[in-house]
């Protein structure tokens, strides 16, 4: 058998994961990415800042500070205390908030820029034809702004599927619930099982580049036209 049991329900996590992470930032990305897209604040650049943070902040600094914030001593931990969720670390629940948070700028970063390519103009005559904002911005802004959300929605999930630092500090290592693929090639090679290592890190290499070349290839030819 090409995976066994373990690595088969390390990638459905996987997925669960990613995907779940995905829908969640397509619902907080969105009204981000518009609002630096459109604003003219001086709060722009402060929280662009603080969107691409995880670009360049090593995982572990992140994961630590969110394990922080999710403990019982943190806020996060204090207000699920309260709210009588329990606690987020090393739980699924908990991966998904530590891969949002890891994830929001593949998935603001290419919306703020298909929002800013859409221009003034288009949105000017939707209002002078009676829209409102909110109108002009589901009718006119979205449709025009489809390919960013196809190359914003990949780019989030194959991320998500890649996260080893973040969840394996969020999440530990408890199979069925926060063992990811990415923590089970861990395992593989710790434990020196390097044939199982290689044919699951093969499964994560192909899906990784075919991922990719779909977004390629359904990225619009703008000598097109």
């Amino acid at each position: 058998m090409l995976l066994d049991s373990a690595d088969l329900q390390a990638i459905w996590l996987t997925v669960r994961l990613a995907s779940v992470v995905t829908v969640i930032l397509l619902l907080v990305g969105t009204p981000v990415a518009w609002w630096l897209a459109r604003t003219r604040s001086w709060a722009k650049g402060p929280i662009g800042a603080m969107v691409a943070l995880p670009l360049v902040l090593p995982p572990s600094v992140l994961g630590f500070y969110l394990l922080l914030a999710m403990g019982p001593n943190g806020p996060l931990g204090w207000l699920t205390s309260r709210l009588e969720i329990g606690p987020l670390p090393f739980t699924f629940w908990g991966l998904v908030l530590a891969s949002v948070f890891y994830s929001l700028p593949f998935m603001v970063q290419p919306l703020q820029n298909s929002f800013e390519a859409i221009g003034e103009q288009p949105l000017q005559v939707a209002a002078t034809l009676g829209a409102s904002p909110l109108n002009a911005f589901f009718s006119v802004a979205l449709p025009l702004a489809k390919p960013g959300f196809l190359t914003a929605s990949i780019m989030t999930f194959a991320h998500t599927v890649g996260e080893f630092g973040v969840v394996l500090m969020i999440g530990g290592n408890i199979p069925g619930v926060t063992r990811v693929a990415s923590v089970q090639i861990y395992d593989h090679v710790e434990a020196l099982e390097y044939g199982q290592a290689h044919r699951l890190a093969a499964v994560m290499l192909i899906f990784s580049f075919l991922v990719l070349l779909g977004m390629y290839l359904w990225r619009p030819n703008p000598k097109k036209g």
